[in-house]
């Protein structure tokens, strides 16, 4: 495997453009005199972001992005503890989910799994253990029953040379696998390393926090969230949800209570969420999304107020009829 020891590992910090921490320290409302909370901070960006929950797995997140993290979950396991010998610390997976008419998972296609090993594991040993200490078990879990159409490991043949010694770069090269898999549309901007007065980041967290509280709430079965940013203004310029026909409500007067309920300016989801805490370690494996002990999972604070502010405003859009 690569020696972490043959890597020099240079800091290089640089301050950005000062006409862009200009516009992020004083905000574009600042500028025109609004004194008001957290109106200060603009945002580090143009761009819009992406929030999207499920009740199709606890985590809220798609099943075939939650079988794939617990493939790799159970990788890494299984390398730690030697259950699977000779292999290395490079790998991924990815799963296809059949659906029925309805949406509801009810069987598994293909489960790709690649993984690094030494020059002298025997390949139909590894695919052997793979199938079974690693695929069956994970999709037993979320799935009892289901049996993959196919397993396919290593469908390159080799995998000896892994990890920055095979390939370069890796911050900002897996947006999709970061977020929701592939089922909700991304922004374009990567998470990972970002200060939280990007929004790339910020808005993608408080974005997840209002889909998964939607759902969470029961006022959905399933919540898409898009918000929009001005680079150098505090509040977005854009802000909608889509329950995809499943709202328990109209999506407009979901929109509309969640605008009343959560903060949006950059500055108020720092703090709302603990932004500036050392939290980011992490989520440097396994996605920025369903880690249950990240604020922006924690929905308990929220269900309750936002339940209220829906139901409110329902009986006054039915008063006014």
């Amino acid at each position: 495997w690569y020696n972490p020891n043959r890597f020099l590992i240079y800091v290089w910090v640089r301050r950005q453009s000062a006409d862009i921490g200009a516009g992020v320290t004083t905000s574009l409302e600042a500028r025109a005199g609004d004194e008001s909370a957290y109106a200060s901070l603009g945002a580090g960006d143009q761009g819009t972001v992406y929030g999207y929950a499920t009740n199709e797995t606890p985590q809220r997140l798609p099943l075939p992005l939650v079988l794939a993290h617990e493939i790799c979950r159970r990788l890494d396991a299984a390398r730690t503890d030697a259950t699977i010998r000779r292999i290395g610390p490079d790998g991924k997976s990815q799963v296809s989910v059949v659906y029925d008419e309805l949406g509801t998972p009810v069987g598994i296609d293909t489960v790709i799994v690649s993984i690094q090993h030494d020059a002298h594991k025997d390949p139909e040993a590894l695919e052997r253990e793979v199938r079974t200490l690693i695929v069956a078990p994970a999709i037993e879990a979320h799935l009892p029953g289901a049996t993959p159409e196919q397993v396919l490991v290593n469908p390159s043949g080799r995998f000896v040379t892994g990890g920055p010694t095979a390939d370069t770069g890796l911050t900002g090269r897996k947006l999709m696998v970061d977020t929701y898999g592939g089922l909700g549309p991304h922004g374009g901007g990567a998470i990972s390393g970002k200060d939280p007065s990007k929004v790339d980041r910020t808005g993608a967290y408080m974005a997840r926090l209002i889909a998964k509280t939607v759902v969470d709430a029961r006022l959905a079965e399933e919540c898409h969230v898009a918000i929009s940013y001005a680079i150098g203004k505090a509040d977005p310029v854009a802000f909608h949800i889509d329950t995809f026909g499943t709202g328990q409500h109209p999506d407009w007067l979901l929109t509309d209570a969640a605008q009343a309920i959560f903060p949006l300016r950059p500055a108020a989801i720092i703090e709302c969420l603990g932004l500036r805490a050392p939290i980011y370690a992490k989520l440097s494996t396994y996605g920025h999304m369903g880690h249950g002990l990240s604020e922006w999972e924690w929905t308990l604070p929220f269900t309750d107020k936002l339940t209220t502010e829906v139901t409110r405003r329902a009986h006054q859009a039915a008063t006014h009829q």
